[in-house]
């Protein structure tokens, strides 16, 4: 049977994409010309901050002070994880060597970019757990320089436990800067850091929006939207349980999408029947967005089977997938398009979102039909090189010149001829395409 869409979304993750762009723009345009005066201008006007904005080790201790014990020691424990974790997704890297021909050798080494700057988000939460992911992410890749960024509050500074957070993570500077001006900071080296290389972390719609427009003078981790999440359930899913992880998913933010998608009817309307109460138990801020996202962008879908299902859940590609159905393997084995996929009731998008060890920094919109989360790998270089006997070049230099020829690049075919004629004297070849 076809889908049967029991709760359709009436906007989607792009309803307002285009809004930002041209204010974005201006101020990336403006702090570029300006530099340090005129992040630190945006700073007052949005940040509400004009205080230091690039921290000293005095006011890191200070800060450090602040947090309690037994967060830290949580801080600790999930960042223990994030690091053992990328460490051994560092060791599937390695660098290689191979003969392409006898004498002729090709390699491929794996090099760490120079500088990071990682978004953590602080305004309306603070992410603790993205300094973690981000940070001990790039120092494990080898970054030399990491700069965490972070929105300070007004009159306070960045919230105690994300400056502990990145501290301890490995973060060489900690700046207390907002929004697009925190972004382009890093970006144009303001303050006296290093200019950026790459750009990672999550953020509002104009930090997504500033990353997209620095993309190629920098690289970035992805290009990100609101943050979504799917849930596949079948008959055997307990529906407050499913109900629950909804709601926690829909209160990042008015317009993050959660998909519920079943073969089970009656699950799939007991789920809607227990949302709306679920949402109203919730503090007010995070009420107002699970509310938001509730009745804009979720959706309940109803499947003939499971491979309809997974059928469905791929053409989603979500940031977050969760199975809450019998027979997990088949799902591992069958799904491919999301971000994270949390297989079982008993683990949750919450435990990868803050502390197992995968990082939370994942594709949105879609973007899991091509590519994967934030990793180790997104800092690092694949590059490769190659060296050569004189004799080992020769079947490479005779076969470059006659398809270099054939292609018309004369130039090409005559950097392997002057070769051969230096090397090969008594030689000779045939360096055309016409045999």
């Amino acid at each position: 049977m076809p889908r049967d869409y029991l709760k359709k979304a009436t906007l989607t993750a792009q309803s307002h994409a285009t809004e930002v762009h041209d204010t974005v723009k201006t101020i990336l345009a403006d702090i570029e010309a300006g530099g340090d005066a005129k992040a630190l201008e945006y700073a007052v006007k949005f940040d509400k901050f004009d205080g230091n904005v690039l921290m000293t080790a005095d006011e890191i201790e200070a800060a450090c002070a602040l947090v309690p014990e037994r967060l830290k020691a949580d801080i600790r424990f999930a960042h223990d994880n994030v690091r053992r974790f990328a460490e051994t997704q560092k060791s599937t890297v390695s660098d290689v060597e191979m003969e392409i021909v006898p004498g002729f050798i090709a390699g491929q080494k794996a090099i760490p970019v120079d500088a990071a700057g990682c978004y953590v988000p602080g305004g309306r939460y603070s992410h603790i757990a993205s300094a973690i992911m981000t940070v001990t992410t790039a120092k494990v890749a080898g970054c030399r320089h990491i700069t965490a960024c972070s929105p300070p509050r007004p009159g306070e500074g960045v919230a105690p436990a994300i400056v502990y957070a990145a501290h301890i993570c490995g973060a060489d500077s900690i700046l207390a800067m907002g929004g697009v001006q925190g972004v382009a900071a890093m970006t144009y080296g303001l303050f006296g850091l290093p200019s950026a290389n790459i750009l990672v972390g999550p953020g509002n719609q104009f930090v997504a929006e500033a990353k997209r427009i620095l993309y190629g003078k920098v690289g970035i981790d992805m290009i990100a939207g609101p943050t979504d999440s799917l849930i596949l359930a079948d008959g055997a899913a307990d529906a407050h349980v499913v109900a629950t992880d909804l709601v926690s998913q829909a209160e990042h933010g008015y317009n993050s999408p959660v998909w519920l998608v079943t073969d089970d009817r009656d699950l799939a309307q007991k789920v809607m029947e227990l949302v709306p109460a679920l949402i109203e138990d919730l503090p007010e801020l995070n009420r107002e967005n699970a509310f938001a996202a509730w009745r804009d962008y979720a959706e309940v879908i109803v499947c003939s089977d499971r491979e309809e299902m997974a059928a469905c859940s791929d053409d989603y590609a979500p940031e977050h997938l969760t199975v809450q159905a019998e027979d997990l393997d088949w799902w591992l084995g069958r799904l491919t398009c999301y971000g994270s996929l949390f297989l079982g009731e008993e683990t949750t998008v919450s435990y990868g979102d803050k502390a197992t060890g995968t990082n939370h920094v994942l594709p949105t919109s879609g973007a899991a039909s091509y590519t994967g989360g934030l990793s180790v790998h997104k800092y690092m270089k694949i590059v490769t090189w190659q060296r050569a006997t004189r004799e080992g070049s020769k079947s490479i230099a005779e076969a470059t010149a006659r398809i270099s020829r054939l292609e018309g690049m004369e130039g090409h075919a005559r950097a392997a001829d002057v070769r051969l004629a230096k090397y090969f004297p008594d030689e000779q070849f045939n360096l055309t395409a016409d045999e």
